[in-house]
């Protein structure tokens, strides 16, 4: 099993085809104060098994898919799922990343932890001061314990605060004393305000469409347990809300195929993918978008769907033209055009986050 850095794991999630993002359940038992995605010990999980094997086989078959990020919810709370996913998506040659809060590290490990661990080739562990009243110290340093036993590669998801950064970094040197760097890294991330997190963090400052850099997360749709297929990770798309043309609903193995293929080749998602909804602001429908401003790129991403054709529709000419731009011969053109209507701050900012 090789191991993949946080670096590597970016980079595929940012490949068009190359990976996705199964989520296995809505049940987590640690109740964090922030959660985005508003898990709790008795939020649902996996029920039927059949649809469950049938999206399995789904992401198992694609070729060019080579790496499976596996999330929730808490993932270790479904031990049947848990277990089959590994078990198939590893026999396919997928390579897997599990997103964890170490919630399973009890005094004695579970024996049934370790074998799933050695065959993953990156852990997300997350830590911060919401977690840290389930889940003590002694019980986050078992888990990286175990984790680096199996030789997998850690990742420590910390909020980017600077006491939670120290905290974590203390609890590394903890784990593992002078030589932690052999094992894990940190990743530091921003506070979420969506789910539970949605009355602790602040809206952030509104930009105008152009300022926003292309999602790049368009590239990794996500495939829940219930067989919900998204067009993106975005915490709200995942719990349903959000504009129904970034979800779809499959009871089979062969709809969530046709749901993934139908989210890579939609004209208006692959403009917002490749080069950022700026320029779709210059087109008609989506023209009073430009004076308008937004919080994130999701937020401008779901003012763009409300206006868009049907999922999959390639008959407006102008969309489907735009999506065959990438960012480069995109900026090309905007430099050399001088029919185009555009500023040349505009043009400046195209790389703008």
């Amino acid at each position: 099993m090789h191991r993949l850095t946080l670096a590597d794991v970016e980079l595929i999630r940012r490949t068009p085809g190359r990976s996705l993002l199964l989520f296995l359940t809505d049940r987590c038992p640690v109740g964090c104060a922030h959660c985005s995605v508003d898990s709790r010990s008795d939020s649902p999980s996996i029920r039927d098994f059949a649809l469950f094997e049938g999206l399995l086989e789904t992401i198992a078959s694609q070729p060019e898919l080579t790496t499976v990020g596996i999330s929730g919810g808490e993932p270790f709370v479904e031990r049947r799922g848990l277990t089959l996913t590994v078990d198939r998506l590893r026999a396919a040659g997928k390579d897997l990343v599990l997103y964890t809060s170490g919630v399973w590290a009890n005094p004695t490990i579970p024996a049934w932890i370790p074998p799933v661990l050695r065959q993953t080739s990156c852990v997300f562990l997350s830590t911060d001061g919401f977690h840290a009243a389930t889940i003590d110290d002694d019980r986050f340093v078992r888990a990286a314990q175990t984790i680096a036993e199996a030789e997998a590669w850690i990742v420590v998801q910390v909020l980017a605060e600077p006491d939670m950064v120290t905290r974590a970094e203390d609890l590394l040197v903890r784990a593992f004393g002078a030589v932690h760097g052999r094992h894990a890294e940190l990743n530091l991330i921003p506070p979420l305000p969506y789910g539970r997190g949605a009355a602790l963090f602040g809206s952030r400052a509104k930009r105008s469409a152009w300022d926003f850099a292309p999602c790049r997360l368009l590239a990794a749709p996500v495939v829940r347990y219930d067989g919900i297929v998204g067009a993106c990770c975005n915490e709200q798309v995942i719990m349903g809300r959000g504009p129904q043309r970034l979800r779809l609903r499959c009871c089979s193995g062969a709809e969530a195929t046709a749901a993934i293929d139908a989210f890579r080749t939609d004209p208006v998602l692959n403009v917002i993918a490749r080069l950022g909804g700026g320029p779709l602001t210059c087109l008609p429908q989506f023209a009073d978008l430009a004076d308008r401003k937004f919080g994130s790129v999701c937020e401008l991403c779901w003012a763009i769907q409300a206006r868009a054709l049907p999922l999959g529709d390639r008959s407006d000419r102008l969309v489907t033209a735009l999506a065959a731009f990438d960012r480069d011969n995109w900026v090309a053109a905007l430099e050399s055009s001088r029919s185009f209507e555009l500023t040349a701050p505009v043009a400046a900012n195209v790389d703008g986050r």
